[in-house]
């Protein structure tokens, strides 16, 4: 027996099974979790310094009425934490239902939320892109994962759900929002 020839097939064999091995081994994207929710956008939202001066604006070109104007619960009612810590931070909201997707019109009132954060820096504009995830917690890790931050959440007021926002603003060119109704 030529244990050199046995010697080289087995290298050879054992390098092709590497080969095979590493080309289906899963990439980083693979092993990101994809929620079925991020393929449809339910909101588009944009902070503004007078909501009743932009409702007004947007129903004129929409051509339909000027939605009914909310202020949220304080903060600390409604568990928002900004950057982890916790904040009393409030807004006041507009909706204008347009198809699947919402329009959504926010006054930030007081400090210490993204949407007083992005105003400031930003002026009035485009806040964020909602989607209505499955699972907020595993979307959320992914998010983390291609380097996102999470940088604003809290619970609706109405206490059945939960949104989080995400500093993508640098990778995306705005903030990703991820809603999350209770089961």
């Amino acid at each position: 027996m030529d244990w050199a020839i046995i010697g080289g097939m087995y290298r050879s064999i054992l390098f092709c099974l590497l080969i095979v091995s590493l080309s289906a081994a899963p990439t980083a994207q693979d092993q990101l979790y994809h929620d079925p929710g991020m393929q449809k956008i339910v909101q588009v939202a944009i902070v503004c310094k007078d909501i009743d001066a932009s409702a007004r604006r947007w129903a004129n070109l929409l051509g339909v009425e000027v939605p009914k104007i909310v202020t949220t619960r304080p903060g600390k009612e409604v568990n928002v934490t900004y950057y982890g810590k916790p904040s009393n931070g409030r807004a006041k909201l507009a909706f204008f239902k347009m198809g699947q997707v919402s329009l959504e019109l926010i006054e930030p009132v007081g400090e210490n939320t993204s949407w007083k954060h992005v105003l400031d820096a930003n002026g009035e504009g485009v806040h964020h892109l909602g989607f209505q995830v499955a699972d907020l917690e595993k979307t959320a890790e992914t998010l983390q994962k291609l380097g996102m931050k999470e940088e604003h959440r809290g619970r609706y007021d109405s206490n059945n759900g939960t949104y989080v926002y995400f500093d993508s603003r640098k990778p995306l060119g705005t903030t990703v929002e991820l809603l999350h109704s209770d089961k």
